[in-house]
């Protein structure tokens, strides 16, 4: 491999402009294929096959009326007065000509709807005084058609007092709230339908009243560059100018993670038209596509300045350095990509997808850094280095001291076990409209919800239960088993919504007392599916449902995830080290990092500690799929720091370093670029923390926390501090396994022997 890239950077440095223009085309393609071939991204969490689908798709089959998607609309008066009559009526106007638009199959006015209740609520009272009136005129004997409706008079109160504290318009007067039901199911409904809802009521909604929307109506594609994404760019190109020391050679990194970015992620998105993509999958790409190609960019750049300074020949030294350094940037981006696709093994498809794409975009920026930075270093010649350009320092002659290594190593393990401790409570959910901006209509929505209705609101259950035989008359049913579920603890209030054609189903809506996210919610959607009703058979659906199905198989997969990837660690170690404990040692320090990150996200994001300064106002669990996202990448990433600081240490060792000194000089010959690219990574993930979008905030927040973790905690002091503490018995590998071991030079040594160039004399370890 490193012969071949050896050959790909000399051919690129001599055909530069046509490499350059062949990308440019590349980019043009990619984009045009986006255009042409692109289609919606949806903003709903999905895995087929829970019993949330299962109970959806049954309502979709034999109940179209009950199976479109749904979204509310609250409306309250600006100055907090009752609603007036006129304000009725023009938000019950521009509710049924809401109804009207394409995709959307219904709406409630929920004034007319409150009024009804109302005046159903005083029938029945009516008719049963007049019931009783007659019971006591008559002696307590009443004849049978009396007894007949005094029966369905019975059911009627039942009926309503299981829904009594279900209410359309608040006590107070002053706000209520609308549904809309979509012709489509929840997935299916398109941002274009959802927009045109929203800004038809923002337009027609009347002179002091106010209109809020739903997560479900108002969720849609994620802005991918904002103000915080650009900052985490400009921090990162300035860690660039201070380690490189020239606007130019700090712009290149930058230059061509930008093109890797737009290839890959319009690549990936160009296939949304023909597969399902949740619409953060092109933002984790983006975060994955400029980090890692600003990095690898950087160790090749890194590499082929040294070697300038050495008196190299361009050309040759352009060569040598996508044949060593890039030879490692190479395998370091497969171990992300094994990574990422290993998502595939989970069974989870958005999770699969999510992976395939971050793992194009690697791909992509790993090609790039092969391929068009050569292109690029040729064109730039001698001045992508500094004006005051000095060769690299004698590396150090004495290793630390053992005692300074214990120390370092039980601090390390200290500090990173403590910060994992929070980890131990982590709940896994999907946000809700409580987690986003307190400035998004949203959130506006769900407080309002919760302030006027009561929490349980924000998150209904949708009840089904199978009957084994038609019923004409649902009523009884209905009565009998919404008083079962009625029952049932953290349960509010029970609604019949209808009756199937098959008359063989029955819905109803179910009022939690608490939120959607809470654990008395998720609670009860366990006790409802496993509550008995003779001659019924309860299924469970809705948004909260569903949310809970998703978290629930998530975590259900994260284990078997993780086994895979500490296996693959462990595989992939042992082949690039020939050693058993150097593997070991840094698989133990993944895994550390790695709960770490999972105790950051939990005590910030779950318990809000620090919340005010990462956005978070209102703390809740933890994204249902961030755990499972993190391994695959900080495994990714931690492999790659590994890589660039003891494969130092090993080419130290082996070219007659005593085992603790090389150790010291491999991390001294390492520790300058991958400090920086760490930082890179850090300032490009941390720009996400400030998204509007809570997904993507904290999917940047864990990210950028693992990958502090594990880089300058876990890789440039734990690992040092171990393997010296290990000393010669850190390369130790049983004689049978290194006989059958393929040797794979990562840093291309057989290349530099083959291609011979002056060196300072200090000089022993490589810098990549």
């Amino acid at each position: 491999m490193a012969e071949l890239l050896y050959r790909v950077g000399r051919f690129a440095a001599r055909r530069a402009w046509m490499v350059l223009i062949t990308w440019m085309v590349i980019l043009g393609l990619s984009v045009a294929a986006y255009f042409a071939f692109g289609g919606t991204l949806s903003s709903q969490v999905t895995i087929p096959g829970t019993a949330t689908a299962k109970v959806t798709d049954q309502l979709a089959e034999r109940f179209p009326s009950a199976s479109g998607g749904s979204g509310t609309i609250v409306f309250h008066t600006a100055d907090g007065a009752k609603f007036t009559e006129e304000q009725q009526a023009a938000v019950g106007a521009l509710l049924k000509s809401t109804g009207e638009r394409d995709g959307v199959a219904a709406t409630t006015d929920p004034f007319v709807t409150q009024a009804q209740l109302t005046k159903q609520a005083e029938e029945v009272a009516g008719g049963r005084a007049q019931i009783e009136a007659a019971r006591e005129q008559l002696g307590g004997n009443l004849p049978e058609d009396l007894q007949a409706q005094a029966a369905q008079l019975e059911i009627a109160q039942k009926l309503l007092d299981m829904s009594g504290k279900i209410r359309m318009v608040s006590e107070d007067g002053t706000t209520a709230v609308a549904s809309i039901v979509f012709d489509e199911a929840q997935m299916d409904v398109t941002p274009e339908t959802k927009e045109g809802v929203v800004d038809h009521v923002t337009e027609g909604v009347p002179a002091g009243v106010e209109a809020d929307f739903s997560n479900e109506i108002t969720q849609s594609v994620p802005q991918v560059l904002g103000v915080g994404e650009v900052a985490g760019l400009v921090v990162a190109a300035i860690t660039l100018l201070v380690m490189l020391g020239s606007i130019i050679a700090a712009a290149l990194p930058i230059l061509t993670a930008l093109v890797g970015v737009g290839v890959g992620v319009t690549a990936s998105l160009a296939l949304s038209g023909a597969v399902d993509m949740l619409s953060i999958t092109p933002v984790l790409g983006v975060m994955l596509g400029l980090a890692v190609g600003i990095d690898y960019c950087l160790f090749i750049l890194n590499r082929h300045r040294r070697q300038l300074l050495d008196g190299v020949d361009l050309h040759e030294s352009i060569a040598l350095a996508n044949g060593t350094s890039g030879n490692a940037v190479v395998f370091a981006g497969s171990t992300v990509l094994v990574a990422l696709l290993a998502l595939n093994v989970t069974g989870i498809g958005f999770l699969g997808l999510m992976g395939t794409v971050g793992a194009i975009c690697v791909a992509v920026a790993v090609v790039i850094a092969v391929s068009l930075t050569p292109a690029l270093l040729a064109l730039l010649g001698h001045r992508i280095l500094p004006r005051r350009a000095k060769k690299a320092g004698a590396l150090p002659a004495t290793p630390m001291t053992t005692g300074r290594a214990i120390i370092t190593a039980v601090a390390g393990l200290a500090v990173l076990i403590v910060l994992a401790i929070p980890a131990l409570s982590m709940r896994l959910g999907l946000p809700d409209g409580s987690s986003e901006a307190e400035d998004s209509t949203q959130y506006q929505a769900y407080t309002l919800i919760e302030q006027k209705f009561g929490a349980g609101v924000n998150g209904p259950l949708l009840v089904v239960a199978s009957l084994p035989d038609a019923v004409d008359s649902p009523e009884p049913e209905q009565a009998r088993i919404g008083e079962a579920i009625l029952a049932v603890d953290n349960v509010t209030a029970v609604a019949p919504i209808g009756q199937s054609s098959d008359k063989q189903l029955l819905a109803f809506q179910v009022i939690p007392a608490e939120g959607p996210n809470s654990e008395t919610t998720e609670q009860l959607v366990r006790d409802l599916r496993a509550l008995s009703v003779p001659d019924a058979t309860l299924g469970v659906a809705g948004s909260a449902s569903g949310n809970i199905d998703i978290s629930e198989q998530l975590s259900d997969v994260l284990p078997l995830y993780l086994g895979v990837v500490i296996g693959l660690s462990l595989l992939i170690l042992i082949l690039v080290f020939r050693s058993i404990l150097v593997p070991l040692t840094a698989t133990l320090g993944f895994v550390l990092s790695l709960f770490a990150t999972f105790g950051g996200i939990t005590a910030i994001f779950q318990w809000g500690w620090l919340g005010g300064l990462f956005g978070v106002h209102d703390p809740g669990p933890v994204l249902s799929f961030l755990p499972t996202i993190l391994i695959g990448i900080l495994f990714g990433l931690a492999m790659d720091y590994q890589l660039f600081l003891v494969s130092g240490m090993r080419e130290a060792y082996a070219h007659g370093a005593p085992a603790r000194l090389a150790v010291r000089q491999g991390l001294h010959a390492g520790r300058t670029v991958v400090t920086a690219a760490a930082i890179i990574m850090i300032s490009v993930f941390g720009g996400f923390i400030f998204s509007h979008t809570t997904m993507i905030r904290s999917l940047g927040f864990g990210l950028a926390f693992g990958v502090l973790a594990d880089a300058f905690l876990v890789r440039m002091l734990l690992i040092p501090a171990v393997m010296h503490l290990l000393g010669r018995s850190a390369w130790w590998i049983p004689r049978w396994l290194d006989r059958i071991l393929p040797n794979v030079d990562v840093e291309g040594a057989a290349l530099e022997r083959s291609h011979p160039v002056p060196r300072p004399q200090q000089e022993t370890v490589s810098v990549s």
